[in-house]
């Protein structure tokens, strides 16, 4: 018996704490219009509570899809969790998830590939189930980036935001529907432009790194800009020319919220009208790991079962690729 993955539900959460670029404004040297040009973003979502984590995201999005669809935590069997920003470096997020939601007959793990993870983990997940051996595959896309930003440093703290969402996997006979292809890259040679310097192995953490604040994200932003709009532009590209795909066949594109220039750049080597790419990232920023999930969860009532879908992601790394999907159900 063959079997594809179809992403078969979708929920996502954002904090209700809304920090615009006006804030910003009082907190560096920035402001509203230089934003805007320059990212696409007019607010970010920050999760305030200090007692809450990535996993509390991951939490509040599946209670809600598992309300949604009538499944028991009991009948989930596999949770994968992609962040940058896990509660800890040991247990994984995504194990932390499962205790909080009541899921007790599924072994999970977290992927890390900085803003690309949430399409690895969308690709993991996805041959387990077309192996057969699993039938209900939660996959976790969710990221705390307000716990890694210097709010003194406007290259970064003026683009990132909290939130994330997560899909369901499970598998069909119908080869028509669900993911059809994938690619995915990586170049280790990026980690030198966009990284977290201290907190690993190779720079624990002491004194001296806090004082020099090595636990936050850092960015060369003009070489990620360039390596992004190329990475992003070229596998979607290329996913649409052996797929036979174009802008009449093609039903939306959805891409990493991670800089609307970088989309628009992404959509013209496409050759997509604007009305068929998923935008949010005026609302939401780089929710990292979340921007996908938070794309498919907003434009829901408007897939419809047969509509055919590129992802696409860029990040920190390098990580990069794209997946091409058809849509399982009507919402």
């Amino acid at each position: 018996m063959k079997y594809k993955a179809i992403i078969s539900g979708i929920e996502a959460y954002a904090p209700d704490y809304v920090l615009t670029n006006a804030m910003l404004e009082n907190m560096v040297e920035t402001n509203d219009e230089w934003i805007q040009s320059r990212t696409g973003i007019k607010e970010r979502r920050i999760l305030k509570d200090p007692t809450k984590a990535t996993s509390d995201i991951g939490v509040e999005a599946i209670n809600k899809l598992l309300k949604k669809k009538g499944i028991s935590p009991d009948e989930i069997d596999m949770v994968i969790c992609a962040t940058t920003t896990p509660d800890h470096i040991f247990p994984a997020t995504a194990n932390i998830i499962s205790d909080k939601v009541g899921i007790k007959n599924a072994f999970g793990f977290d992927v890390s590939a900085a803003c690309s993870g949430f399409l690895y983990a969308l690709n993991v997940g996805s041959k387990f189930v077309e192996s057969g051996t699993h039938k209900k595959v939660l996959v976790v896309g969710a990221d705390k980036m307000s716990s890694i930003m210097n709010y003194e440093d406007r290259n970064t703290c003026i683009i990132f935001g909290d939130g994330g969402g997560v899909v369901l996997l499970e598998p069909t006979e119908d080869m028509d529907l669900g993911i059809h292809d994938s690619i995915l890259k990586s170049d280790g040679q990026g980690r030198h432009y966009l990284h977290q310097k201290a907190g690993g192995s190779l720079h624990p953490a002491t004194l001296e790194t806090v004082e020099n604040k090595e636990h936050f994200a850092y960015q060369e932003g003009k070489t990620v800009f360039k390596f992004a709009v190329k990475g992003m532009s070229d596998t979607t590209f290329e996913l649409m020319q052996r797929n036979n795909l174009n802008a009449e066949n093609l039903d939306w594109l959805v891409p990493h919220q991670a800089n609307i220039r970088i989309i628009e750049a992404t959509r013209k080597r496409a050759e997509l009208p604007v009305e068929k790419v998923m935008v949010n990232i005026q609302k939401y920023g780089n929710t990292t790991n979340g921007t996908i999930p938070l794309c498919l969860w907003e434009w829901e009532n408007k897939l419809k079962k047969g509509d055919k879908l590129i992802l696409t992601a860029f990040g920190g790394g390098f990580t990069w690729g794209a997946t091409y999907l058809t849509w399982a159900y009507n919402s």
